[in-house]
């Protein structure tokens, strides 16, 4: 019982971003209007990370089963594929370096809030 609230939960703030998502016109994902909603949720203490933690985890954990059908559909248009796939590769690593660096960067500012907090604490 206790993993199918924690997944109403996560289903709702999905909700909520597919909302969200319907009213304001801008090019973002509804699943990351969920993901914020749901963050600022847990940091302003509104949604204890114990509701959510346990499925979260295990979403987390079953993610790659979820990559499985992306896959095979592209194995389905391979030769539509073959056709650029060049721009594919090059797509996928310019894309890859940059959400590294950002990622890097992010965690970096993170780990210097937390450590400065700590000292004035």
């Amino acid at each position: 019982m206790l993993y199918i609230k924690q997944f109403g939960i996560i289903l709702l703030f999905s909700l909520i971003g597919e909302l969200l998502h319907f009213i304001i016109p801008l090019p973002i994902p509804a699943s990351i209007y969920g993901i914020i909603l749901l963050f600022s949720a847990l940091m302003l203490g509104i949604i204890k990370l114990d509701h959510v933690e346990q499925t979260g985890s295990f979403l987390i954990e079953i993610m790659p089963l979820m990559f499985i059908p992306a896959a095979v559909g592209i194995m389905e248009s391979l030769s539509l594929v073959k056709a650029s796939l060049w721009e594919y590769i090059a797509i996928t690593a310019v894309s890859t370096i940059i959400v590294m660096a950002v990622s890097g960067f992010i965690t970096q500012l993170v780990i210097k809030y937390w450590r400065g907090k700590k000292k004035n604490d």
